[in-house]
């Protein structure tokens, strides 16, 4: 296969691939979705994620029908990452994409709740011990040494499922043994501390060879002494070789030559000696242990090889689980036929939380229930009444900062991670996997050419013959509201036909009467202001009703928090327009609430 073949490659990104890595290096980082090799390899990062991601799931990027929907993918991508044990790990969360048949969904939910139930029956301690191993896994660039001291430290762990059973299948003696060979030896020498014979002689050679460099000192060091006679000053320099270097008795008179002529020559023929012999001893200890190194590496070559790959899989099960439960997200069930759009359709979730807003941790987060379709929500918060009908497509209503594009952004969300294989923050959750998501945020562009461009990618989906779900948040921002309340009608319409699933939020419903049978009303509700004279919410939708706007509250709280008195009296004229009555009665509510 060609590079430029690959979306995203073209002619000076391949040249850049091939003369950093050549074609064939350069093609298995790209199907083995490599972010680190192909940005070692100079691309930007964030271009190599993007490569990547078409290059191992094209198709399901395609699901991505607007940028908002890619946006809120990213959005995503990024909150799982934090949640990584390495950056390899890291790097294969960026480039995952939806999967476009729900077997790889299933086989990916299946893996990561796995390594989640695995995860949380270890004790905290055996917890930090495998994270502090995949530390020195990401330190060491994820040699094989540090993979199988990690595979080591799974095994003691005693984690033996899910993902966790191709590590819990290999022997411990064996990775043991290879893991002591792997940290023997570096670039075909025999690292210190492997072998005690070895260490005592390169030590042995060391100081020789530094007593060598030294040797006119030495010889002066002697004869200071008070040593003058030849069998004196052979003693002495004996005794001084054998306490400062280690060697035998037997090394050093092997080594001291019979025929020297004077003090300087005899030492220094001694120590050339001595180092000759001890770097022959040296290179072949060093050869021989080395061997006993390599001959386990070679009997140990595929439980290495195994415990590598292990290793990186589950970092990024371990990684993914992690995700889950700091999210406490569940498993959702898939429902509908695959291969068709069927009446058994449905998107629903029951206590769903947005995970941006969980993210953030000032943040409280109410869940919401909410279906369309066949779905199976039985019960809802008492207050709200009866269940959500089996609509494909509603209209929500409802107050300002009621948490209604909150609403579209979970269900986004509930539905991307559902299609990547991944739990959602949700007690419970059906999904349909759909073919396009149109998710469009509200934007307050008020022109021709946003309208334009608007059209043109919320459409075109719903005329593609595959599933589509709109997730549209107050369309009326980019038109004047006659207009908009005209086009909205007619995109609702235009699901209802195309057997789409979808949401539209807007403050236009009463305009958009009467709407399609198979579409719905469902309304948000502000309380009133709490003593602080913040607005008082409940976020969870009432189902066929028109969500009540706010404009009274709002006016109470500037007409109490007014300091000026002029501005106060305008204040006030306000809440004569919106109901005197009505401002007045909030007020004392928020006050009796105090």
């Amino acid at each position: 296969m060609r590079l430029e073949e690959y979306w995203g490659v073209g002619p000076k990104t391949r040249e850049t691939l091939v003369a950093e890595l050549g074609r064939e290096r350069a093609i298995r980082a790209i199907e083995s979705g490599d972010v680190r090799t192909l940005s070692e390899a100079g691309l930007p990062r964030g271009r190599a994620t993007r490569i990547l991601r078409r290059a191992t799931g094209g198709a399901g990027m395609d699901v991505l029908a607007t940028s908002d929907a890619r946006k809120a993918y990213k959005e995503l991508l990024d909150l799982a990452v934090e949640h990584a044990v390495t950056e390899r790990a890291a790097d294969r969360i960026r480039v995952l994409t939806p999967r476009t048949s729900r077997d790889e969904m299933i086989d990916r939910l299946d893996g990561v709740l796995a390594a989640r139930d695995a995860w949380t029956t270890l004790e905290d301690e055996d917890k930090e011990r495998v994270l502090e191993a995949y530390d020195r896994y990401d330190e060491r660039d994820e040699s094989e040494h540090a993979a199988v001291e990690a595979a080591l430290t799974l095994l003691e762990a005693g984690v033996d499922s899910g993902p966790f059973a191709a590590i819990a299948e290999l022997e411990r003696e064996t990775l043991t043994e290879a893991a002591d060979a792997l940290g023997a030896l570096t670039g075909g020498r025999v690292r210190e501390g492997a072998d005690d014979e070895l260490d005592r002689l390169r030590t042995a050679l060391g100081a020789v060879e530094d007593m060598d460099a030294n040797a006119l000192e030495l010889i002066e060091e002697l004869r200071d002494d008070g040593i003058h006679d030849v069998e004196g000053f052979r003693d002495a320099f004996e005794d001084r070789l054998l306490s400062e270097t280690g060697v035998t008795v037997d090394q050093v008179r092997d080594a001291m030559p019979t025929d020297a002529s004077d003090a300087t020559d005899f030492v220094g023929g001694t120590l050339r000696a001595l180092r000759s012999n001890l770097t022959e001893a040296v290179d072949e200890r060093e050869t021989a242990v080395a061997a006993e190194f390599e001959e386990t590496l070679e009997a140990a070559d595929d439980a290495v090889e195994q415990a590598v790959s292990a290793v990186d899989e589950i970092a990024l099960h371990l990684s993914l689980a992690r995700f889950a439960i700091a999210y406490d997200c569940t498993r959702p069930t898939f429902v509908g036929d695959e291969s068709a759009r069927s009446d058994r359709d449905a998107i629903s979730v029951v206590n769903a939380r947005n995970l941006s807003l969980e993210a953030r941790e000032d943040e409280s987060v109410q869940p919401v229930t909410y279906g369309l379709g066949a779905h199976g929500v039985t019960s809802v918060p008492e207050d709200v009444g009866s269940v959500p009908g089996e609509e494909d497509v509603a209209v929500l209503t409802g107050a300002n900062s009621g948490g209604k594009t909150t609403l579209l952004e979970t269900l986004c969300q509930v539905v991307l991670l559902a299609s990547m294989g991944l739990p959602v923050p949700a007690d419970r959750a059906e999904v349909t996997p759909v073919d396009s998501l149109v998710f469009h945020r509200r934007h307050a562009s008020f022109n021709a050419g946003v309208l334009e461009s608007t059209l043109k990618s919320i459409v075109p989906p719903l005329s593609s013959g595959g599933r589509t779900l709109m997730l549209v948040d107050e369309f009326e921002a980019i038109t004047e509201p006659g207009s908009a309340a005209d086009l909205l009608h007619g995109l609702v319409t235009l699901s209802v036909d195309r057997d789409a699933m979808g949401v539209f939020v807007t403050h236009l419903a009463d305009d958009l009467e009467p709407l399609p049978e198979a579409a719905r009303v469902d309304g948000i509700f502000a309380e009133g202001l709490d003593p602080d004279l913040e607005l008082l919410v409940d976020y969870q939708p009432r189902f066929n009703t028109v969500g009540r706007s706010t404009p009274e509250f709002i006016v109470s709280r500037l007409v109490a928090n007014a300091t000026d008195r002029t501005e106060r009296t305008g204040f006030e004229t306000l809440a004569e327009a919106v109901g005197d009555e009505i401002v007045q009665r909030t007020l004392a509510d928020a006050r009796w609430n105090e």
